[in-house]
């Protein structure tokens, strides 16, 4: 008899901690989509829900208490059914975890969870954790009971299951670092294989590096317009600037069809520009732009300089550099030059034109892009262009066809609305720009943002910067409870109107906020939109 109460107890554990898991892995969607977004480091993960006033953690530390309450509410109800209760009483984890992972499908977010091999790989991996997690507390908690032999524990006895939401990041991490016994070599041999790969191309493939603090997918962009006039060419998709993504570029095409290579490369920290460079030798190299973006990683403005220079040190032959920054290049020994040939610029919210001067020969020309960086842009693909062969006139056309890049300062006319999506622009110069072209357009003018992120000991003194600016704006909504609070500070203290500042607690909640508010000629900029993990 003894034997067959074991038996059945030890399926009853088996049981419950697999279903557990099933209803709990459910929740995991938002958090797994963070750790991808930050490359899946745990440190940074970390680093990010230890922020002040972390909705996440707030959210979970509200389910926890949901849990329990209903839980113990549950199990006493169905007391009468004495062991069973506690059992009876986990459909309340389940109602519960499927609500939470209902709302968080709902709530936009700019880089959600993309199902890749790797997410699908780890997926399966937290799944296991917690399943063997939550069989051995099953399995305590029975034995307590076992020992104990009080009616309202036995009832209650699954009522510590309840704390699993606050163990979400712990188990996320742990996961994610049993992942990578497989996932590093195995990236490593992705790379191995890409460098391999670029090493045996010969001398038909010009490779190209962008680097910059900004500015860096938008120069690509228009570089690949300019090029396409007279090469076949490829450029790293989105923004799809690590080792990693570099490598797949490489590895899932045939570089045989293309005479130009287009590599966007980002930092975080120094060394790595020069770990992407190891991995693809530029010919050329484009600096875009140094501000205090990543300052939170990089510690300070030189090592961001520093890691920037990087490609200069790789570079085979010429380097252009974006005449703001120039000066802050002129101790990397590297034949440089500042792609000063924009002049002359006017700014509309029709497009903007100036005068392209290349080879002692001069072009007034127009594009749609906006704002005066967007001519800072041009030049300096413009520059590299001519530099490989193409024509002023060339140029000049290909600089009247450029399209908006999506979600770069892209603008889109819905009901002679005008919307300026730069929901990927989250650093300082970049809001800056997005602010001046906001206030050309007539007709009542609102920003939508969250705030700027990845500013270190800056993000405090910048946002407060940032909402200055907003001062004199028809409309301003602020998006989140992480950021906003200095940009609610800056924008008050300065002058603002408090009747024209609003908050919303999601992107959603600010379109309702601005439903039946914007009529014909009015424009509303989405600063940094969404923003998924502040």
């Amino acid at each position: 008899m003894g034997i067959f109460i074991s038996v059945q107890i030890t399926i009853e554990c088996v049981a419950v901690a697999v279903l557990f898991a099933c209803a709990f892995s459910a929740t995991y969607v938002r958090i797994l989509g963070i750790l991808q977004s930050f490359g899946y480091s745990g440190a940074k993960l970390f680093g990010w829900a230890g922020k002040k006033n972390n909705a996440l953690v707030l959210r979970e530390t509200l389910l926890f208490m949901l849990c329990a309450l209903s839980y113990a509410v549950i199990a006493l109800c169905f007391s009468f059914a004495g062991r069973w209760a506690a059992v009876a009483a986990l459909a309340a984890y389940a109602l519960f975890f499927i609500l939470y992972a209902a709302a968080d499908k709902k709530k936009a977010v700019r880089s959600p969870a993309v199902f890749t091999p790797r997410l699908k790989r780890l997926y399966v991996v937290l799944f296991f954790i917690t399943a063997v997690v939550a069989y051995l507390c099953v399995t305590l908690l029975n034995f307590a009971d076992c020992l104990c032999g009080n009616t309202v524990f036995e009832i209650l006895r699954y009522l510590p299951l309840s704390a699993f939401p606050l163990l979400s990041l712990p188990l996320a991490a742990l996961a994610n670092l049993a992942a990578k016994l497989y996932e590093t070599p195995h990236n490593n041999s992705l790379i191995r294989r890409a460098r391999a790969k670029l090493a045996q191309r010969g001398e038909g493939l010009t490779v190209v590096g962008i680097t910059g603090s900004y500015g860096k997918t938008s120069v690509k962009h228009i570089l690949a317009a300019l090029l396409s006039k007279k090469y076949r060419v490829l450029s790293t998709p989105r923004s799809h600037n690590t080792p990693l993504g570099l490598a797949l570029t490489l590895n899932n095409n045939n570089l045989g069809d293309y005479d130009v290579l287009i590599a966007e490369m980002g930092a975080r920290h120094v060394g790595d520009i020069a770990e992407l460079c190891k991995i693809c030798p530029p010919d050329y190299a484009l600096i875009t732009g140094v501000c205090p973006q990543h300052l939170e990683s990089f510690g300070t403005v030189e090592n961001i300089i520093s890691a920037k220079g990087e490609i200069l040190a790789a570079a085979k032959n010429c380097a252009f550099i974006s005449p703001a920054c120039f000066e802050d290049f002129a101790r990397f020994p590297c034949q440089k030059e500042a792609a000063a040939c924009a002049s002359d610029v006017e700014c509309t919210q029709n497009g903007t034109d100036f005068t392209l001067t290349l080879g002692g020969e001069r072009r007034r020309v127009h594009t749609k892009l906006l704002g005066e960086h967007s001519a800072g842009n041009i030049a300096l693909a413009a520059r590299l262009a001519f530099e490989l062969g193409l024509s002023l006139d060339d140029i000049a056309a290909a600089v009247g066809e450029l399209g908006f890049v999506e979600h770069r300062l892209q603008l889109i006319e819905s009901g002679g609305i005008y919307i300026l999506d730069d929901g990927y622009n989250s650093n300082v110069r970049g809001a800056e720009e997005a602010l001046k072209v906001l206030r050309m357009f007539g007709g009542k003018k609102t920003v939508v943002t969250p705030g700027l992120v990845e500013l270190g000991v800056l993000e405090e003194s910048e946002n407060y910067r940032l909402g200055k600016e907003l001062v004199g704006l028809d409309r301003v909504i602020l998006v989140g409870d992480t950021l906003i609070t200095p940009v609610k500070e800056g924008y008050l203290k300065n002058g603002g109107n408090p009747a024209l500042l609003q908050t919303a607690p999601s992107l959603p909640a600010a379109e309702e906020l601005l439903k039946g508010l914007l009529q014909s000629g009015d424009c509303v900029l989405f600063l940094n939109d969404l923003p998924d993990i502040y």
